[in-house]
């Protein structure tokens, strides 16, 4: 236990001494260093791109927003109040602008890929289906894809900041609290949002059950 203890203290101070050394770069970026911007950027750069691509399901769109996002957070660096991690504060920004695309789409690119493999990852909304799929079985390999192709269609139908709540959730694993901050509500906001979400894709789902 002695060990374990240490290394959880260990664990601590690194997370104290990272946390920081980001509060130092933010307050050189304030002061006008783009150095020390670019090195958050590069810190970051694949996450924001990653949750980009996987809210908007395009890689043009995502690309634009990654680019968007961080003229943003530069422009505004002098706002940031240290009162939540650079990680939040740039994922709200990222949210927000995939919303505001979600939002100005009528119906989204017809591009399944980001969902087919992340199936895994719907356990809430899919507990009642039977998922005995084999990569090595193509029948199998075909019935998660058409799956997929459900599950990506009966996202459509919520609403954007529905549709935000869920994936951030369910696909990129965050607190309710974080995702409370991002979007700039409250945590029970959040889980209320999540709620419907998940009732609504249960309903267009039913049919798998």
């Amino acid at each position: 236990m002695g060990g374990a203890n240490r290394e959880d203290v260990s664990r601590g101070q690194e997370r104290g001494q990272s946390r920081a050394l980001e509060m130092d770069l933010i307050r050189e970026a304030q002061g006008g260093s783009r150095a020390a911007f670019d090195v958050l950027v590069r810190q970051y750069e694949h996450q924001v791109l990653r949750l980009a691509l996987h809210l908007t399901g395009s890689e043009h769109d995502a690309e634009d927003i990654y680019q968007e996002a961080f003229l943003k957070a530069f422009r505004y660096i002098g706002n940031f109040r240290f009162e939540c991690s650079f990680y939040t504060w740039i994922y709200r920004i990222v949210t927000n602008l995939c919303l505001d695309q979600l939002r100005r789409r009528k119906t989204r690119r017809e591009d399944h890929a980001v969902f087919v493999d992340r199936t895994g990852d719907e356990i809430d909304v899919l507990a009642s289906i039977s998922d005995n799929r084999s990569f090595s079985n193509p029948a199998r390999e075909l019935d998660r894809k058409v799956l997929g192709e459900k599950i990506q269609a009966a996202l459509t139908k919520l609403t954007p900041r529905e549709r935000m709540v869920f994936e951030l959730k369910h696909y990129q694993g965050l607190r309710l609290r974080t995702i409370g901050e991002m979007l700039n509500t409250t945590e029970e906001t959040a889980k209320n949002t999540l709620f419907r979400a998940t009732k609504k894709l249960r309903a267009q789902l039913a049919e798998l059950r």
